[in-house]
């Protein structure tokens, strides 16, 4: 391959990594929190997707008061969950955040 075929490639490998957003490369601490954002997001879905079981199961139990206690098992399950979760991504951030501006 001579020189400007090469260069031209690479010069449309440049326009659509751009166009894709990479035309920058990311740091460390900014793709932990792309990766964090994202494991925030799958938990708010699986938790919205517990609500609604939970919910659903409630609707259908015909006043059956075992399956209507195991859907309030499984309301307050996932509302706890969500909980804990946020309390130590908020604790994480807190103690980070403490961390960053002691260091500078």
């Amino acid at each position: 391959m001579n020189d400007s075929a090469y260069n031209k490639i690479m010069e449309y490998l440049k326009t659509t990594a751009e166009a894709a957003g990479f035309s920058n490369p990311k740091s460390i601490p900014e793709i932990i929190g792309a990766l964090i954002g994202t494991f925030l997001s799958l938990v708010g879905v699986i938790f919205l997707c517990l609500i609604i079981y939970g919910g659903f199961k409630w609707m259908t139990s015909a006043g059956n008061e075992a399956k209507v206690l195991s859907a309030k098992k499984i309301l307050t399950d996932s509302v706890i969950g969500l909980v804990i979760i946020l309390a130590a991504y908020s604790i994480t951030r807190f103690i980070f955040d403490a961390l960053l501006t002691a260091a500078g």
